[in-house]
């Protein structure tokens, strides 16, 4: 594969206690018809560094986008508390919530073709942001519009262009572009390369790597791809059914998983025969399941599994030394007997747990 195609796997070292984003306990439920509550998010807590990208991964229906959305307050959350660069945005509202958190974060989608308006053309729709939040003036607006163009790859006499004449990789450059337009601290991805071709992605992800490195972005990088978010990532969150159930550095999180469901993920990069695919569904949100909201899937639950909710703990990995988390009542027990059923070796964790923090 050329440099183009190829994704660098370089990670930018962070400053853990320059933090950007913490959530603390943020819980989300949405009233649904029949008087169901959907918990999407139940009590989630994440701190991200400046620079630093936290890979947010897990099935359809775990709660991710959800995450990313209330992160930008595009919800309100239903309790718990976010905060931005220092301030409480939680439940803030109208020009104090555009001034602090608006003008300071962003959002890159899915879909780079369903995200632009296919009536304006790209330098309409990358000014949008500039003139909502009245920064500069035309002419200084205009010079932006084509320097960010220059950044991402397409160039100035893109600006009269439309979005039905791009590919879809270049939408999605655009994209990236209007979420740089204000200059933020704070991306959320959310699945920014699922609709892409291989190649394509890995041009899309060196490009926001190359714009973190420059401008010392943090990103919260929603994904179903595996192999991407453990090149891409300083640290993972795995969810389930709304929760973090563990939370490292990439390589100790897919290398040494301690959680049985972050197993079951990272084994879907091995052979179909040494794979372990959980049994049953993702039980509904509505209806979470008491205990562990896993227990039900679980190749090694106990009954204790089934009454007990287990609290994310903090540990070290035995190898790396490095902080991370967990959320089971018999952690590392199945990465060990998958490891000792193809004749592997890996250390035992032992997890020496200090706290159940409220923010990792």
């Amino acid at each position: 594969m050329t440099e183009a195609t190829t994704v660098r796997t370089g990670k930018t070292p962070v400053d853990p206690t320059d933090v950007v984003l913490e959530l603390d306990d943020v819980v989300q439920t949405f009233n649904v018809k029949g008087g169901l509550k959907v918990h999407a998010v139940n009590g989630v807590s994440l701190k991200i560094a400046r620079g630093e990208t936290i890979g947010l991964v897990g099935e359809s229906g775990s709660g991710k986008t959800t995450v990313g959305r209330a992160a930008l307050r595009l919800y309100t959350p239903t309790s718990g508390t976010i905060t931005f660069e220092g301030e409480d945005v939680s439940r803030i509202k109208g020009s104090k919530l555009r001034r602090i958190l608006r003008s300071r974060s962003s959002m890159v989608f899915q879909n780079p073709t369903t995200c632009l308006n296919g009536y304006m053309r790209l330098g309409e729709i990358l000014r949008e942001p500039l003139d909502i939040h009245k920064v500069g003036t035309p002419a200084e607006r205009k010079q932006k519009v084509a320097d960010i163009l220059d950044v991402i790859g397409l160039g100035a006499a893109y600006a009269d262009r439309y979005p039905h004449e791009l590919s879809g990789g270049q939408r999605q450059r655009v994209g990236i572009a209007r979420a740089l337009m204000l200059d933020p601290s704070l991306i959320v991805a959310d699945e920014p390369t699922a609709s892409l071709d291989v190649s394509v992605q890995a041009q899309i992800v060196n490009l926001l790597e190359d714009i973190q490195a420059e401008r010392g972005l943090s990103y919260l990088f929603i994904t179903h791809d595996l192999a991407l978010v453990r090149r891409i990532s300083h640290r993972i969150a795995v969810m389930y059914l709304g929760r973090i159930v563990e939370l490292g550095t990439a390589e100790d999180v897919f290398s040494r998983p301690l959680h049985p469901y972050t197993t079951s993920l990272a084994s879907m990069e091995l052979e179909p025969e040494d794979r372990i695919i959980p049994e049953g569904e993702l039980p509904s949100p509505s209806n979470p399941p008491s205990g562990c909201a896993f227990h039900q899937r679980c190749p090694i639950a106990r009954p204790q599994c089934a009454t007990e909710r287990p609290e994310l703990q903090e540990t070290t990995d035995v190898v790396s030394g490095q902080p991370r988390s967990f959320a089971c009542h018999f952690p590392g027990e199945l990465q060990l007997a998958a490891a000792g059923d193809h004749g592997q070796t890996v250390p035992a964790p032992l997890p020496v747990v200090t706290s159940a923090p409220s923010a990792i």
